[in-house]
């Protein structure tokens, strides 16, 4: 690794965070989220445009997206507490299952109709229901959305990790036989131990968190014990092969269920280091973003982007009624839920592992796709936010 001048890294950082303060800025006065704006910019500034960004960036990136989704995981679990699942873990349930359910059969049969292959259709059936946690979250940050709208939509994304890697394990297995591939089952056990490993990881880290937030320093701050936690948990779940996302929202949900008084507290000192990570983290998603991949995605990638987008409507319709939930903005929660990236690419990835004849299709559809649904999901669930009448933030 070639070794890079400290000046270039405390400007680069600098001029990052000022450029997330000005999207924050702009944000307040325009339809568009500052989610939106931090991706484009970072569109903007990276190889695809300008190539502004110095090269240890790309280097950085993995592991600045490992510590922002583990963040956001973990304050994805503050909505998991025992009063609001009783409220809404219907709908949650419901909902989210309707989504997946619906998205994945959507694509399967709308990309067979079409003509695609067997395998491929599966592979990007498997991969559909994916949704990105982050730009949903911030957007509800922005707007200080709250109520019963937004708990279970935040509810639902919660889950959305766990459904979305449980249905994208069985169907790469069908695709492995499908097309003779001896490794079916490897792949199977693979994605039961991301998802049964997280698990494990997220109950063993959120009851230590639990007894340390009760008895550490008792009515005061400890931003050492939260911070150090979210990061052990990062990396172990980078370590032993699971899935960050899911463990550290396990562990929010321990602690917040759990901790014996004080619980909001590590909460809140962990929102304090949240924002400045997500500025880094979405500028340089941005930034890593091939705008060449939307012009390379034809008509099986067209279809993929309409067919997710219907499958998250009629899933969240059907399992809206299966809820019992009245009014149209919860029949129209799919609309909220169209953001897809990191964990949708990490699909894409594993998937062209087994069938590498197919890695330059499903990689220029599911880049393209995340360009697409990363640039207008967040408009779209900010709309949905505020015709919900839960968005409390002042000029909205």
């Amino acid at each position: 690794m070639d070794t890079v001048e400290p000046y270039i890294i405390l400007i680069t950082f600098g001029g990052l965070f000022i450029i997330g303060l000005a999207a924050d800025l702009i944000g307040r006065h325009t339809p568009l989220p500052r989610v939106t704006l931090l991706i484009m910019t970072g569109v903007l500034i990276g190889p695809s445009v300008l190539d502004w960004l110095p090269e240890f960036t790309q280097q950085w990136f993995p592991i600045l997206t490992n510590i922002a989704l583990a963040m956001i995981g973990f304050m994805l679990g503050k909505s998991l507490t025992k009063k609001k699942l009783i409220s809404y873990g219907r709908p949650i349930v419901g909902i989210s299952l309707g989504v997946m359910l619906m998205t994945a059969s959507l694509m399967f049969i709308g990309l067979i109709l079409l003509g695609a292959p067997l395998e491929l259709a599966i592979i990007l059936a498997g991969i559909a229901p994916a949704t990105a946690p982050a730009p949903v979250v911030d957007t509800c940050q922005e707007l200080s959305a709250e109520g019963p709208f937004t708990n279970t939509l935040l509810g639902v994304v919660a889950v959305d990790d766990a459904w979305g890697m449980l249905i994208f394990s069985f169907l790469l297995v069908l695709a492995s036989i499908a097309a003779g591939n001896g490794e079916a089952m490897s792949a199977f056990y693979s994605g039961l131990w991301e998802i049964s490993g997280a698990l494990l990881l997220g109950i063993l880290l959120g009851f230590s968190m639990a007894y340390l937030t009760s008895h550490i320093y008792p009515g005061k701050s400890s931003q050492a014990e939260a911070l150090g936690l979210v990061l052990l948990c990062a990396g172990l779940a980078e370590l032993i092969g699971v899935s960050y996302i899911l463990s550290a929202m396990l562990m929010g949900a321990i602690v917040a269920n759990f901790s014996s008084h004080h619980r909001q507290r590590a909460f809140k000192d962990i929102a304090t280091f949240e924002w400045p990570l997500l500025i880094l983290f979405f500028l340089l998603a941005g930034a890593s973003l091939e705008i060449e991949a939307l012009f390379e995605v034809g008509l099986f990638g067209v279809a993929y982007i309409v067919l997710r987008i219907l499958g998250r409507i009629l899933g969240a319709r059907m399992g809206a009624t299966w809820a019992g939930c009245s009014g149209v903005n919860y029949q129209n929660m799919g609309l909220a839920m169209l953001p897809q990236a990191g964990v949708s690419i990490g699909m894409a990835l594993l998937a062209i592992q087994h069938f590498p004849e197919l890695k330059s299709i499903i990689l220029a559809i599911i880049l393209g796709a995340t360009i697409f649904f990363e640039l207008i999901g967040p408009p779209i669930t900010r709309q949905m936010l505020i015709r919900s009448g839960e968005a409390n933030k002042s000029g909205v």
